[in-house]
């Protein structure tokens, strides 16, 4: 089953390059040029410039000589010895402070078809093209995947939560209140008993499917080109593992946005839904989240319908069984999705926007904030919106372990993990 091991992480030296706060960024992919340019004005040595390179004709090939000399001045050094990194992230979410904390290792990549790593959700080709560059250029991996683990016993997580209680051997809060905090093992004997752990687990992608799909593009250009062989670090990949049932584990829902549809008609789509939902019309959208927070803990299929002016709609599914028929090749996994439902029996079958529209978002704008979605409606900037509740991990599993993907933007995991803290140079 899963593969792990230790690796000699690559970090900032911080004597050189300064504060770790400043050195660290979000995700590349939700990081505007605004905001990049303001990293690199703070310190320029942030691994923006790795991770989102723009500077020089060929960004890649500049990333690369950025990289190169950053290690020739010590900007960026290896671990002595092999390490295991315990990662945890402190955030607000839901009104509450919570935590996860999990290992990042050296993960062997394998096709999906083998069952070992599962994915959820589909992939964008543009978004692969530009990390397998980025990754040719460099030989690194700037920013882990995130993925999930089953584990009833929680014993790896007993591991980890005792080997962390110690002071970490960096932290720092950033601007949206997310406290960092990474703790180094070396240990042989611990990293041992841990590695031990995965023998028989799968794991699931929860974040990060293009750079793992990236990943197994790159293994197999490096093995075609002579790069490396079997068993070189070309064949392991950086990668978050988190407990499945981690109680701080949490999932926002990403809402439907509907622009520029022909003859968009509010009282035909709620005529159309009435053959699969109750509906039941609201004036005010300060009940949206508590409305649709008693249907999800009632384990009904339920979404706002929002038209502007605080009037909105709470549409409830009346018979789960109705997606056997809508989506017969599906597993009852994938069918019983809220997504699979808003997908095919409003956006589809009642307003015509069809799998090719969404996927090239020619009508639909996805959005994880809630103010979003209703704020861009009421300016007239889009006709309509759906407010969804979030995907249970649960069900991202069974999906997974059906052998089936989610609709793109099914998922949004919180908080995103942070680029920079440990980086994968895969010359060592």
């Amino acid at each position: 089953m899963a593969e792990i091991k230790p690796f000699r992480g690559m970090r900032y030296n911080t004597e050189l390059a300064g504060e770790i706060a400043q050195l660290c960024c979000p995700p590349y992919d939700i990081i505007s040029e605004e905001e990049r340019l303001s990293y690199i004005a703070e310190n320029e040595y942030n691994v923006i410039r790795l991770e989102l390179p723009k500077e020089g004709e060929d960004v890649y090939k500049q990333a690369g000589e950025i990289l190169d000399l950053w290690r020739e001045k010590g900007v960026l050094v290896h671990e002595d010895k092999p390490a295991v990194y315990i990662y945890e992230e402190e955030f607000n979410a839901y009104n509450k402070r919570s935590s996860v904390k999990g290992i990042i290792v050296r993960v062997k990549v394998e096709e999906f078809s083998k069952g070992v790593i599962l994915p959820h959700e589909f992939t964008l080709s543009k978004a692969k093209t530009d990390r397998f560059n980025l990754m040719k250029a460099t030989n690194c991996n700037f920013s882990q995947i995130y993925a999930l683990y089953m584990d009833e016993e929680h014993t790896t997580l007993k591991t980890i939560d005792a080997l962390s209680k110690g002071d970490p051997d960096q932290k720092f809060t950033d601007n949206d209140h997310i406290t960092h905090k990474l703790w180094i093992i070396t240990d042989e004997k611990v990293i041992q008993k841990l590695t031990a752990d995965f023998a028989d687990r799968k794991l699931y992608i929860a974040d990060g499917h293009h750079r793992y799909e990236t990943a197994l593009n790159y293994r197999d250009y490096c093995r075609a080109n002579g790069i490396s062989k079997e068993g070189d670090p070309q064949d392991y990949q950086m990668i978050y593992l988190v407990d499945m049932q981690h109680p701080g584990l949490v999932v926002f829902p990403t809402h439907r946005m509907v622009r520029d549809l022909e003859n968009f008609d509010r009282d035909e789509v709620l005529r159309g839904c009435e053959e699969y939902f109750d509906i039941k019309k609201f004036t005010s959208v300060g009940n949206i989240n508590s409305e649709l927070g008693k249907q999800y803990k009632q384990g009904n299929k339920a979404f706002g319908f929002y038209c502007g002016k605080g009037e909105w709609y709470l549409l409830v599914l009346k018979d789960i069984g109705v997606m056997s028929k809508v989506l017969p090749d599906l597993s009852p996994a994938s069918q019983q999705l809220d997504v699979s439902v808003l997908h095919s029996l409003i956006l589809e079958k009642t307003m015509g926007i069809d799998k090719e529209n969404m996927a090239n978002q020619i009508n639909l704008t996805y959005t994880k904030f809630f103010e979003e979605a209703i704020m861009k409606v009421d300016r007239g900037e889009f006709q309509c919106s759906f407010i969804l509740n979030p995907t249970r991990v649960t069900e991202i599993r069974d999906v997974a372990a059906a052998g089936e993907k989610m609709p793109q933007k099914s998922t949004y995991f919180y908080p995103k993990m942070i680029t920079g803290m440990v980086m994968n140079d895969l010359n060592k």
